[in-house]
């Protein structure tokens, strides 16, 4: 069955979104390996995924990329990162310095707080109910 391996992430800097990424949000590095041209591969992806979608951070180029980074989804919630337990993940993303946009809520869908990531795209915390 298909399925979405990758999903690129324009950064201004690899290494300042690797330690975020890695850092911050726990995130494991599956590969960061150069390239010809002077980039790199760089993917990330929840610890625990498995081989589930990852994030393949991409390093702006030019100024049209350059004034994507932090606005890739026009101010929406772009990317939904789930947890088993959203006390404990909420808790060490905010002692890791992730900025959270509210406090948390519980909905009919399960447990949820937009944060934002080191660039400023939105991202959804979220235990499914």
């Amino acid at each position: 069955m298909p399925y979405i391996a990758l999903v690129t992430l324009v950064v201004r800097d690899y290494d300042e979104a690797l330690a975020f990424y890695t850092g911050a949000l726990g995130f494991e590095l599956v590969e960061d390996s150069p390239r010809a041209d002077g980039s790199r591969w760089v993917v990330v992806r929840p610890r625990g995924a498995g081989a589930g979608t990852g994030l393949l951070l991409a390093r702006a180029r030019g100024e049209e990329q350059q004034a994507s980074v932090g606005a890739q989804t026009g101010g929406r919630v772009g990317f939904f990162l789930h947890t088993e337990d959203f006390a404990a993940d909420h808790a060490r993303m905010r002692a890791a310095g992730v900025r959270f946009l509210e406090e948390p809520r519980h909905e009919p869908y399960g447990t949820v707080a937009v944060f934002e990531d080191l660039y400023g795209n939105r991202w959804d915390l979220l235990q499914p109910a």
